[in-house]
């Protein structure tokens, strides 16, 4: 279901109704109040562990945690202006852009992952050319079902008439599955690692299988924060302390992974085994490897462009557009 101009809209417009976390703040001295919009995907551990440590407060940053079911429902609410900073799969992004949104800035990607999102099947099912035929769970304008696309194409299968695309929400992929409703699944964590862990089930492909992976390093959906384009006019400040937090996270991460997964799994559900593996695989960004990619030499704007000219090959956005437009590279 390509993701047009209309269909665009109406997702900014129509925002599912978010649900609000409450964390603790440390610090009192918290003088400037923003909300950010995340989930329990992993693009959005920095984020998370920086409000649950008490990192933002610390630097008088009171940020709220704000949840959202997708990454549509997530775009709609920056689009409508109800959350300063948040999370996303680039291609809900990059469907935005194509539209001409100028609601929002890409400000930074906080990490790199390949291993924690992929296409799950039955131990039966060794290569791609055997999903012929057979149903696969998949959220639509999602980096997994860009996945999907992908490797269908790659196999030379057409995914209208060779396969059946179901199109589930992600916390609903584990249900489908058990059930013997859809033959594969298509998700990122923790729904893939809960789908991983059930009997007779491997993993066919992760991201490190996607064709932009192995000559750009990008995968179908990095992660990207984004700030609202008032945010940026009315307190660049802000944005900066923010992402000084953000980098303090990913150092937790990085370099304490068993704290910071104590943390996290509250958020998650995730066992502490399960939430150590998926920190552990995952690349954690600090200012330096963040300038690298947005600024100078730029790649990941590289590879976020050659992304977009991929979408559109997919028929999941109408045009590519020019990604730097929307990328401020300043709070780096």
């Amino acid at each position: 279901m390509p993701l047009n101009r209309r269909t665009l809209l109406r997702s900014a417009a129509a925002v599912a109704a978010p649900t609000i976390v409450g964390l603790p703040l440390v610090s009192q001295a918290a003088t400037k109040s923003y909300t950010y919009g995340g989930s329990a995907w992993l693009g959005h551990y920095s984020a998370y562990i920086a409000i649950k440590a008490g990192i933002f407060a610390s630097k008088g940053l009171d940020i709220k945690w704000q949840s959202f079911p997708t990454s549509s429902d997530r775009m709609g609410a920056v689009m409508a202006g109800s959350i300063d900073l948040a999370g996303t799969g680039v291609v809900s992004s990059l469907a935005l852009m194509a539209a001409g949104a100028t609601q929002f800035k890409l400000i930074a990607t906080p990490n790199n992952f390949g291993r924690a999102e992929g296409v799950l099947v039955r131990q039966n099912v060794s290569d791609i050319t055997q999903l012929k035929g057979k149903k696969i769970g998949v959220t639509f304008a999602s980096s997994a079902h860009v996945l999907i696309l992908d490797l269908l194409k790659q196999a030379g299968l057409r995914p209208d008439t060779d396969v059946a695309l179901i199109n589930l929400p992600a916390p609903n992929l584990l249900s489908a599955y058990q059930g013997n409703q859809i033959d594969a699944a298509v998700a990122w964590t923790p729904a893939f690692d809960r789908i991983k862990a059930l009997p007779n089930t491997r993993v066919l492909a992760d991201d490190t299988a996607f064709s932009l992976y192995k000559d750009f390093n990008i995968t179908p959906g990095p992660d990207v924060l984004l700030a609202s384009a008032r945010l940026v006019k009315n307190d660049s400040a802000a944005i900066k302390v923010f992402m000084q937090g953000i980098f303090e996270a990913n150092a937790m991460l990085r370099d304490k992974p068993e704290e910071a997964a104590r943390l996290l799994l509250e958020l998650t559900g995730l066992t502490q085994e399960e939430q150590l593996n998926t920190i552990r695989q995952t690349g954690w960004y600090d200012a330096t490897q963040q300038r690298e990619l947005l600024v100078q030499p730029g790649s990941f704007v590289t590879g976020m462009q050659k992304l977009a000219e991929m979408l559109v090959s997919l028929k999941q956005i109408d045009k590519a557009p020019t990604v730097r437009n929307w990328l401020d590279g300043s709070f780096v």
